[in-house]
């Protein structure tokens, strides 16, 4: 299993430090706060931290007890946020000090995706319920080791996936299945999100911080890019680029609008990284094609925008984030709530929603009642999600250098793929950028098990790529901060 006793034992950071609460035992059941609320921690305050820690400052039946960011600016800044309501929380640079405290029932996890398995497992052992921010992984073998441990240590754990609290995706999704528009044609998740260059510089580390902590599992290398934080999304060892990123939630929403729990027949992901020189590794520009027997699933990513010096961006039937279910009879299209429409445009049903704004509030409600059957994105589904896009990311990592015309064909059979990848290279070409002449990065179709945790097979020529793809499956981790399997 997991040996976290094993890994404070061995590490000379944490190595006066014991687990708090044995496995199976429920920290909010035998230890309640005062008033009987919540005590929370939260890991990671940069960004969708500080924005945990500010709605639930807002909680009357949670208390924010510890907060842990391995930089120390980013740390004071959230200490000074929950002083301004009265709260001194005990703070720390160290997460395995806050999984030590008796005084934490839960914890908001929201690091680099590169520790979520990690701590998400750690918590689980040692006894605390968990809000893992998406992805829940960063690779799929990771994904698979959170949801055994969620279950053997009978934890609460939700995924950051708010889409699937949003009621109005619910009520589309039912909308759906009365078969009203006809049958489902295929199905496009957008996004369209301008990304800047992260730059290109001498090697350094980051001062007044233990970068070795913020590294953890990944390899301790000098950066490279001009700022630590946030950026780390686009390195390989880090991050799983923005399908992975934010892609994911159109991916949870596809899987909620059309009911699917298992996996596509095959995968294939292509794209590039154009009109920006950085030292970024994952595409900017990307199809993902999910082959189901009756209908597809579609990723495309877009992050230039509509035109050079525009500050605007494409969009798709009137979005820029979202997922579109072209049907027989019309059209469904929605990010917050949904809209559905026929050919003509004409408005047939309008579900209105509110981007999900109740999920952290299920999170802790399930957690006081002890009823997994209430979690909005268990981790079930937060792992088929993610897997989903590490699956797009694996073929697009296999792939080869091509031309847009040889991806065209690679995708000719799927039913809307051609032509969503016309428009792609319509929007590269006004940005001077021809995929006749520019390579593109052409990935092989990659089959996955019925779990969506294996690779049976790749359609390639070259011999390597399966044991590459399957390498991707679970890649390394840097001892100390290792994961075993949890049997």
């Amino acid at each position: 299993m997991i040996n976290r006793r094993a890994f404070i034992r061995n590490s000379a950071i944490a190595a006066s430090f014991g687990l708090a609460a044995g496995a199976g035992t429920s920290a909010w059941a035998n230890a309640n706060g005062a008033n009987g609320s919540l005590r929370l921690a939260i890991i990671g305050l940069n960004n969708k931290g500080a924005d945990h820690l500010k709605q639930l400052l807002e909680e009357s039946d949670v208390r924010i007890v510890a907060l842990c960011d391995v930089d120390p600016e980013v740390l004071a800044r959230a200490a000074e946020i929950a002083r301004s309501k009265q709260v001194e929380p005990y703070t720390t640079t160290d997460a395995r000090n806050i999984l030590d405290r008796a005084d934490v029932d839960a914890v908001i996890i929201a690091t680099g995706t590169h520790w979520h398995a990690l701590l998400t497992i750690w918590a689980c052992q040692a006894g605390k319920d968990v809000y893992v921010e998406k992805p829940m992984s960063r690779t799929i073998w990771e994904g698979r080791r959170i949801v055994e441990a969620a279950a053997r240590y009978q934890r609460i754990v939700q995924v950051g996936m708010q889409r699937a609290s949003d009621p109005g995706v619910h009520e589309a999704a039912a909308y759906l299945r009365t078969g009203e528009l006809g049958k489902i044609k295929y199905l496009r998740m957008v996004y369209y999100y301008q990304r800047l260059s992260i730059g290109r510089r001498a090697p350094w580390y980051p001062p007044g911080m233990d970068y070795n902590i913020f590294c953890g599992p990944a390899p301790v290398v000098p950066l490279e890019r001009n700022r630590l934080h946030y950026d780390w999304h686009w390195m390989w060892a880090t991050g799983n680029g923005d399908l992975g990123n934010n892609g994911v939630h159109m991916v949870g929403m596809a899987l909620q609008m059309t009911g699917r729990t298992g996996a596509p027949l095959r995968v294939l992901g292509a794209g590039g990284r154009f009109g920006i020189d950085d030292v970024a590794e994952t595409p900017n520009t990307m199809l993902a094609v999910y082959d189901y027997p009756d209908f597809p699933l579609i990723y495309e990513q877009r992050a230039l925008p509509a035109k050079p010096g525009a500050g605007f961006m494409d969009q798709c039937h009137g979005l820029r984030v979202g997922v579109v279910v072209t049907c027989e009879g019309g059209h469904l299209a929605g990010m917050v709530g949904a809209t559905a429409v026929d050919h003509n445009g004409r408005l047939i049903r309008k579900f209105a929603g509110d981007g999900g704004a109740g999920h952290m509030r299920n999170f802790l409600n399930a957690v006081k009642s002890r009823r997994t059957s209430e979690l909005a994105a268990p981790p079930e589904f937060g792992h088929l999600a993610a897997a989903m896009c590490h699956l797009g990311n694996i073929s697009y990592r296999v792939g080869e250098a091509a031309n847009g015309a040889a991806v065209k064909q690679s995708v000719a059979p799927i039913a809307g793929a051609p032509e969503i990848f016309d428009e792609i290279q319509d929007h590269l070409a006004v940005h001077d950028i021809d995929l006749s002449r520019q390579p593109v990065t052409r990935g092989q179709w990659v089959h996955p098990d019925a779990a969506v945790d294996g690779i049976t097979r790749i359609e390639s020529s070259r011999e390597d790529d399966l044991s590459q793809a399957r390498f991707l499956l679970q890649e390394t981790q840097r001892p100390p901060y290792v994961l075993e399997a949890c049997v």
